[in-house]
């Protein structure tokens, strides 16, 4: 009897096990719904509302405004009688810059003005005969024909003194060029010779440059693709490479056109205060593009992108972490205006989210 009953009591011990088995399979939690334990270090920002700022990047070359720069060239072959100015002068308006010796302009407005006494002649001699076959028609002594070319005669003789008087006119225009005086002040930027030169009358061969460094400008080689984003008020930064000083510049024209070889067209900039730069000197530029007065703002580092999904972590009142999809606007380098999604105030994560699971527990690091 005692030997049935231990049996008895074994079977039932192992259907009880066995049950207890099979009911905490069926009714165990999840993988899913199993929460982790581990606190997850993160870095943290909030998301802020104020000023956004898309700024496109260019390299620029300062360089005198429209009007603000002369290039001084010979008018004809010949040689400098004076340079009175050294590289670095500063110069008045009217002040002398450079007088030429060339024999040959001399020369031709003489001849031009021979030119003009012998036309003068021939016209008082043609009028004068003119009005005494004119005088003898009238007598009845000469022919109407007689007078007719007299007439013809005296009006060529007019055309040839109008433009010998308009020869002496071209000659003494030129002759003045031999001396060229500055029509601002300014500095002399460059000499590029010394008195008792020769020179040639091109644009390959100048003499000396002259410009008004109050009137200085930025010209910037801009992307084709961001010409359009572009527009003439907008605001712009304008710094020396590897300095930390930036200038305030506004844009003043935009190219109509685009070097199709280098794929960039220029960008005039205009300083708001005088500049420290000087002309020739390379800088780099920040063009505004487009501008949000108040967007809500995250850091870059905070949005994640993974397929067609673009998200972030929100780290809640109890440092639970909550994937959270947004809508971006405005992106720059470093900052993503969120036009729906988050709200300003709200924490999330820029640094140490990546694996982080919803839901997580995590702990926020100082920066």
């Amino acid at each position: 009897m005692t030997g049935t009953h231990d049996r008895f009591l074994t079977t039932r011990g192992l259907r009880l096990l066995l049950f207890a088995v099979l009911s905490g399979a069926c009714h165990g939690p999840s993988i899913e719904q199993v929460e982790t334990t581990a606190v997850v270090p993160v870095g943290v920002a909030t998301v802020e509302i104020g000023p956004l700022r898309a700024m496109i990047p260019a390299t620029g070359v300062v360089s005198a405004a429209p009007g603000a720069e002369l290039l001084v060239v010979a008018p004809a072959a010949g040689r400098i009688a004076q340079l009175p100015h050294a590289e670095g002068d500063r110069v008045k308006a009217g002040d002398v810059l450079v007088r030429f010796d060339v024999p040959a302009l001399s020369a031709d407005l003489s001849a031009s003005r021979a030119r003009v006494s012998q036309a003068s002649a021939r016209v008082a001699a043609t009028r004068a005969n003119v009005r005494r076959l004119t005088s003898l028609l009238d007598q009845g002594v000469a022919a109407p024909r007689d007078v007719e070319d007299a007439t013809r005669q005296s009006a060529e003789a007019e055309g040839d003194l109008e433009q010998a008087q308009s020869a002496v006119a071209a000659a003494s225009a030129l002759a003045a060029r031999a001396v060229v005086r500055a029509p601002f002040g300014g500095v002399i930027a460059q000499r590029f010779h010394n008195p008792g030169d020769l020179v040639e009358a091109a644009a390959s061969d100048p003499v000396v440059r002259l410009i008004d460094p109050s009137r200085l400008q930025v010209v910037a080689a801009v992307p084709a693709a961001e010409l359009s984003r572009i527009a003439v008020g907008h605001a712009a930064d304008v710094r020396v490479p590897a300095a930390d000083n930036r200038e305030a510049a506004k844009v003043l024209a935009r190219a109509p056109q685009v070097d199709p070889a280098a794929g960039t067209g220029h960008v005039r900039l205009g300083f708001i205060k005088p500049t420290s730069l000087t002309a020739g000197m390379s800088v780099q530029v920040e063009i505004v593009a487009e501008e949000r007065p108040r967007a809500v703002t995250i850091p870059a580092a905070a949005l994640v992108t993974r397929d067609d999904e673009r998200y972030v972590m929100v780290v809640d009142a109890e440092s639970k972490a909550h994937k959270r999809l947004v809508t971006v606007g405005l992106t720059t380098r470093s900052a993503v205006e969120v036009t729906r999604g988050v709200t300003a105030g709200e924490r999330v994560i820029v640094r140490g989210q990546d694996g982080v699971p919803d839901g997580a527990t995590v702990a926020v690091e100082d920066k």
